[in-house]
């Protein structure tokens, strides 16, 4: 009896270090890789204006930080640059002739309208995320936020007249899309180009990237782009605003001055 409690005692510090030789796994990296981010560079900071103006394309340069190499590889990374301009109210009318006179029957008067938004992107945009994602988001010419403050006519018209609104806005060269214009040039750099109408308005503009990751947006960047007239125009522009009654004097003066000149010129003898 003495001896197996001899070799029971002898087994227990055995055991214990049997137990104790049991390799474990290697605690578990919980260290999050850090989120994506972007970079923004234009080629200017601002646009002038002069009277031989005839449009120019502005071109933006960024990197995305702590890009994942195989989403890069793959191309799960999609990029979409915005343009926009100064926002104000737009007013937009349906004439009908009555009694043979054409007047404003029904009208629509829409807010926060940018007056230029030129959008470029990596692929078409229901191709980058789903409808309702960019409709949410506000990104793309159709789902610009254009609230209606005020109509003549019936509610149901609304649409008809947003969409009237956009396609005007669309023919004039202020709202512009170009569904391939952002390149991937260099693993993470990008060159995105912007088409800027010999119509875009006056005032400061923002530029504003947005980067999305298998459909999800993940990370936005923005710098601001001031659109000015320069030279003549800007003498102008500044005397119309500043002295509006000496202007308006000087324009009609000009007017008649002009109209006499003609007159003498083209006088039959």
């Amino acid at each position: 009896m003495r001896a197996l409690l001899a070799a029971a005692v002898l087994l227990l510090p055995l055991a214990g270090i049997a137990s104790a030789q049991v390799p474990t796994a290697p605690p578990a990296d919980t260290t999050a890789l850090p989120a994506e981010s972007l970079e923004l560079g234009t080629s200017t900071s601002e646009i002038a204006i002069t009277s031989d103006f005839s449009g120019a394309t502005l071109t933006v340069f960024g990197a995305v930080n702590n890009a994942r190499p195989k989403l890069l590889k793959d191309g799960d990374y999609d990029i979409v640059v915005v343009l926009e301009g100064p926002k104000a109210q737009a007013d937009v009318r349906e004439k009908d002739r009555f009694f043979g006179i054409w007047i404003n029957r029904k009208a629509v008067t829409f807010g926060q309208v940018p007056r230029f938004y030129s959008i470029s992107s990596t692929k078409p945009l229901n191709e980058i995320s789903s409808d309702a994602a960019m409709i949410n988001q506000g990104i793309g010419i159709n789902n610009l936020r254009l609230p209606a403050i005020n109509y003549v006519g019936s509610a149901s018209d609304i649409p008809q007249f947003r969409d009237a609104l956009l396609r005007l806005n669309s023919g004039h060269g202020l709202y512009n899309a170009d569904e391939h214009g952002v390149k991937f040039v260099s693993n993470s750099l990008f060159r995105a180009s912007l088409m800027i109408s010999v119509n875009i308005p006056e005032g400061p503009h923002s530029v504003e990237a947005f980067l999305y990751r298998n459909g999800e947006l993940i990370a936005t960047a923005g710098l601001p782009l001031r659109v000015v007239k320069t030279g003549l125009e800007q003498q102008l522009t500044e005397a119309a605003h500043n002295h509006p009654l000496p202007y308006g004097l000087a324009t009609v003066a000009l007017a008649l001055l002009s109209g006499w000149i003609a007159s003498v010129i083209f006088r039959k003898p």
